[in-house]
């Protein structure tokens, strides 16, 4: 395809086209290299009618050479006319550049999906990208989280403090929106790897932990939630060996033989006691020093205050109490035997 050098002035920015983010400092040094090199890839136009361009790619070069004041710029001209062949060129070419982020590249890709005017299939985007169709599937599934979460997704695998990896995300993407996006912040504050992200989700997937519990796991550190997850899974580790019949190696079988009501009433109450401990402990918040100097209280409030921390300290001596005799039975039942 031949290059022509047109007058910049004739060119206009697509601003439907896929990448929209610039970083000011790259551009800084595209700047710096064209004003000492020259452009030394051409931009990609078509003709839009009366004498005018419309950039099918090279949206930064344009702007670069535009900053620069240069009154013509290198271009390949295209006549592809197909917008789906022209949306999928400028994908294909970002797709080989530094700074497309993860979701530029989900946007785009949701686009083509569901925008009537292109009307794709994930199949037919990873014949003609190159693709996985998993690859693409993950893409858009990074647009489940709220902005917040979407302004922290960064391109590559390297986990740094308040940013987000695709990799980091895809244990957490199928989570109800109210754990989901408060579990990405907390693992982009704490800079949590994906496999410690991992153990954190099946902890919120798991059905048999109330929702009560999981929305005050979400006041946890990440630190203190996988302590939580492995505490939760030596004490399901527990109960399931415990389940388990102990036979006596070589011993005959008892045909016929039922428990009495003693042991009966034993094995009914001895499991809900247990699950009812294990989801005490998952709910109570490692303990924190209220710092002296943060008292400062709404003076209309200190009523209310004073109400519910009555409330608070009332529950938890009740819950003191009742398990300190609990405890005690437990002690004498092991002595006796």
């Amino acid at each position: 395809m031949e290059i022509t050098d047109i007058l910049t002035d004739l060119i206009d920015e697509d601003t439907d086209q896929p990448r929209y983010q610039f970083d000011e400092e790259a551009l800084q040094e595209l700047m710096k290299s064209i004003e000492e090199l020259g452009l030394l890839s051409p931009i990609k136009v078509r003709a839009t009618g009366n004498g005018r361009y419309k950039i099918i790619y090279g949206n930064r070069r344009y702007k670069a050479c535009k900053m620069l004041g240069r009154p013509t710029i290198p271009c390949l001209v295209s006549t592809v006319t197909d917008e789906t062949e022209i949306y999928l060129e400028q994908i294909a070419e970002n797709l080989t550049r530094e700074g497309f982020s993860p979701i530029e590249e989900a946007e785009a890709f949701n686009k083509l999906l569901h925008d009537p005017k292109f009307s794709s299939s994930i199949k037919y985007l990873s014949s003609k990208l190159g693709k996985p169709e998993a690859y693409i599937k993950n893409k858009c599934d990074l647009l489940k989280f709220g902005m917040a979460v979407k302004k922290l997704i960064v391109s590559g695998t390297e986990i740094r403090k308040d940013k987000l990896t695709e990799d980091q995300l895809l244990p957490i993407k199928d989570l109800p929106i109210e754990y989901r996006d408060p579990l990405a912040l907390i693992i982009a504050r704490d800079e949590m790897p994906v496999s410690d992200v991992k153990k954190i989700a099946r902890l919120f997937k798991d059905k048999s932990i109330s929702s009560a519990t999981k929305d005050k796991l979400l006041y946890k550190t990440g630190p203190a939630l996988l302590e939580t997850w492995s505490i939760y899974e030596q004490n399901k580790a527990e109960r399931e060996k415990s389940a388990v019949p102990k036979t006596t190696k070589n011993a005959p079988r008892k045909k016929d033989t039922k428990p009495d009501k003693n042991e009966q009433q034993e094995q009914r109450s001895a499991a809900p006691i247990e699950d009812q401990l294990q989801r005490l402990l998952a709910s109570l918040l490692a303990h924190t020093p209220v710092p002296a100097d943060n008292m400062d209280i709404n003076t209309n409030h200190k009523d209310v205050f004073l109400k519910d921390v009555d409330q608070l300290i009332d529950n938890l001596e009740k819950h003191l109490a009742e398990w300190k005799n609990i405890r005690d039975r437990v002690k004498k039942s092991i002595q006796i035997f």
